[in-house]
């Protein structure tokens, strides 16, 4: 696939690369729709404790949006995608931390300001990172990126027309509905067929959001997700206080325990299996460093200004000190590299266990107030987000023949303002719910941040911990879900239970669309993932558009 792609990338680059990235137009509508993706995504990643990646959404989307206008090029529409979709990541790097700080009950000891320095500091580390390592990691390297092959198909297939975008603007129409009379107007249950098992929260999550995710992402992943909500709950929990072996609290701290170490392991399994053979193989043979990047003494100059940005915000802005704020820097580097390789070869993007590994670097460095470690969790959690997402977009670009410099541009547009609606954001979720709202078995899950919470608080199992942490890199290394499996055993059991109906309404619409294609009825239908993701995006904003709703109403009155 490679090749194929590398063969499709020197014959467009020359023809189109410089002459139609971006435009007006596609700057208008990338901020619009990062406008609504980013706080979406901060909605999602709270509520779901998972952030699908938004690109094939965004790709549909700004195709749709273009064509109306008369537009037809596909750089124009990836350039555009790349602004709608960069602020999702510094969403997730914030959502997937932060929250922690509530959890553990210190809420007054962080401000809006200090969210948006965590934000703006992520963002520049992880833009001039990207900028340094793209050339050796896209062009140069043999990493897939699979979400960005998938985003440059479908520019390339250029299915999106009209019928495309009344398909996405009804399903989110019917999410946003559904979502408004179940926690607005109360008509219909946000819990279904539940059932009373101690320390146990079993029924069907009625969201029209959740069974998107299981749609979306399919097959074994939601296999093991499921199975490891049945393990964990059923078996641990149920099962263990009735044959006695440890009370309900015990059962529920085993089980939390376990979900994290899993997690953390995936995570781990990523450096242990991806990462670093990958990176050792590169020192092996990096004699020619300039072969890394092939920006311009310029581009050098106005890098080393955004570092310097980062830098005072992390240690004048934040406190973190000047010892500190140079290992975070350092790390943030390597762990970028980590992320794009993460990303270029399974798809997945652990930033917050990057953001995890640093934190307890800066911990062991004598750094010991809570709030300033969820700090450096979070800067390094936004960049490694960050760095990801330009990996895969530069991908896109590569196959498609995108102006890597243009790519860069959208993507600094898109995640700058990212940093400020994620926080405004998550400040309207905090002024409406309140911070109590946030962790396990709360209204926002929160499960990445209830991780970074517990390992700086402390965990409440250790063993529990050091099982799933062991299984967890031994399960990855054996090329099996383990992050999900993860998921499964942390996550509330009523969301493990919703998620696998979508699976199964994706295996029936599979084999279907397939029947019919191999009969000839159809080319390619994407509208299952179409309206999958309406669905999901009509959710999330209509929840965003809730709390902020229940702020301005509640300041008011």
């Amino acid at each position: 696939m490679a090749d194929k792609h590398s063969r499709a990338t020197n014959q467009n680059v020359a023809n189109e690369a410089s002459r139609d990235g971006i435009s007006v137009l596609g700057i208008i509508i990338g901020v619009i729709g990062c406008i609504i993706i980013t706080a979406s995504s901060v909605y999602t990643a709270l509520k779901m404790g998972a952030l699908p990646w938004p690109t094939i959404f965004t790709s549909i989307t700004a195709l749709v949006l273009l064509r109306a206008f008369g537009h037809r090029s596909l750089n124009e529409a990836n350039v555009t995608q790349i602004i709608m979709s960069a602020g999702s990541m510094v969403a997730g790097g914030l959502a997937f931390t932060i929250p922690g700080i509530w959890m553990l009950g210190l809420a007054d000891e962080v401000s809006w300001i200090e969210m948006l320095m965590v934000a703006l500091a992520g963002t520049l580390l992880g833009l001039v990172c990207t900028a340094l390592i793209r050339r050796r990691l896209v062009e140069e390297s043999n990493l897939e990126y699979p979400i960005g092959v998938a985003a440059a198909e479908t520019l390339e297939a250029s299915q999106a027309g009209g019928a495309t975008g009344v398909k996405l603007a009804l399903s989110m129409l019917v999410a946003g509905v559904w979502s408004v009379a179940r926690d607005v107007l109360g008509v219909i249950p946000a819990m279904i067929c539940q059932l009373p098992i101690p320390g146990v929260a079993f029924g069907l999550y009625n969201s029209p959001m959740m069974l998107s995710i299981g749609f979306l992402v399919g097959g074994a992943a939601v296999a093991f997700w499921f199975g490891g909500a049945v393990f964990a709950n059923l078996g641990i929990i149920a099962g263990g206080t009735a044959l006695g072996l440890w009370d309900v609290a015990t059962a529920q701290a085993i089980v939390s325990s376990l979900g994290m170490g899993l997690m953390m392991g995936s995570g781990l399994g990523v450096v242990v299996r991806d990462v670093a053979p990958k990176a050792l193989g590169y020192l092996r043979g990096s004699g020619d460093e300039s072969s890394m990047t092939d920006i311009r003494g310029g581009d050098v100059r106005f890098l080393a200004l955004l570092v310097v940005a980062s830098s005072l915000l992390v240690c004048l802005g934040l406190g973190l000190g000047p010892i500190a704020t140079i290992v975070i820097m350092l790390l943030g580097f390597v762990t970028t590299i980590m992320s794009a390789q993460s990303v270029g070869q399974t798809g997945i993007d652990p930033m917050e266990i990057f953001g995890l590994i640093v934190l307890l670097a800066i911990a062991a460095l004598g750094e010991h107030d809570q709030v300033k470690l969820f700090f450096v969790a979070g800067i390094i959690a936004v960049a490694c987000g960050l760095g990801g997402d330009v990996m895969s977009d530069f991908k896109t670009g590569q196959i498609i023949g995108t102006n890597p410099r243009q790519m860069w541009i959208g993507q600094a547009i898109g995640a700058l303002i990212g940093t400020v609606v994620s926080v405004v954001v998550m400040v309207a979720l905090v002024g409406a719910y309140g911070t109590g709202a946030f962790g396990p078995g709360q209204q926002f899950v929160s499960a990445q941040a209830s991780v970074v919470a517990t390992m700086v608080s402390g965990i409440p199992n250790l063993p529990g911990f050091a099982i799933g942490l062991v299984a967890g890199i031994v399960l990855y290394c054996l090329g099996l879900p383990s992050m999900m499996l993860g998921l499964g055993v942390y996550l509330p059991f009523y969301m493990s239970l919703s998620a696998p109906i979508g699976a199964l309404v994706k295996l029936v619409y599979d084999k279907v669309a397939g029947k019919k294609e191999q009969e000839g009825e159809l080319n390619h239908d994407d509208t299952g993932i179409i309206v999958a993701s309406g669905l999901l995006g009509g959710e999330s904003i209509v929840g965003v558009i809730i709390a902020l709703l229940t702020v301005v109403t509640g300041l008011m009155g």
